[in-house]
């Protein structure tokens, strides 16, 4: 087995969620699930088939982003993994429809973070170990940053 690293584009203002699924019809359930709940955000999907044809499936409603989430899915290189890029939304917005998408077996992340992908690499093929998103932490919140951090989610109307 060999391990690599994966660099994934996340682009100005965007974010990134990468999972993993089982079955073709995953890019359009997703589709559907992040156009259902929120209408207003832009996005691109990639999904990659682990059988058949072993195409990597692209669906989205820009084009930018559709090309971002298939290059990453292509270079993450994995069967049965899906790459989402959202802009005008978060992750927040979407994520349980995601989840609840029956053939979405897990997600690795959901991130605007520099990401990295640990892949591993065996005979049979490619799959996912794991995700490096942003950085080290830097030490523990103080009470400027807990009024801060409290301030944030309210003006994002995210709390109350």
């Amino acid at each position: 087995m060999e391990l690599s690293i994966v660099h994934i584009s996340v682009p100005e203002g965007a974010n990134v969620i990468i999972g993993q699924s089982h079955f073709i019809k995953t890019v359009e359930d997703l589709y559907e699930a992040i156009a259902q709940t929120n209408p207003n955000i832009k996005f691109g999907l990639a999904f990659n088939e682990a059988s058949g044809k072993r195409l990597t499936r692209v669906e989205g409603n820009d084009d930018m982003l559709k090309k971002v989430a298939a290059n990453n899915a292509i270079n993450i290189g994995a069967g049965h993994i899906f790459v989402i890029v959202l802009q005008e939304g978060f992750p927040i917005n979407v994520l349980n429809a995601i989840k609840m998408v029956p053939e979405v077996c897990r997600i690795y992340c959901a991130t605007a973070n520099p990401l990295e992908v640990i892949v591993a690499h065996t005979k049979q093929g490619r799959g996912i170990l794991g995700v490096v998103d942003g950085f080290m932490p830097d030490g523990i919140e103080g009470k400027e940053d807990v009024i801060a951090r409290k301030k944030l989610l309210r003006d994002l109307r995210y709390k109350l």
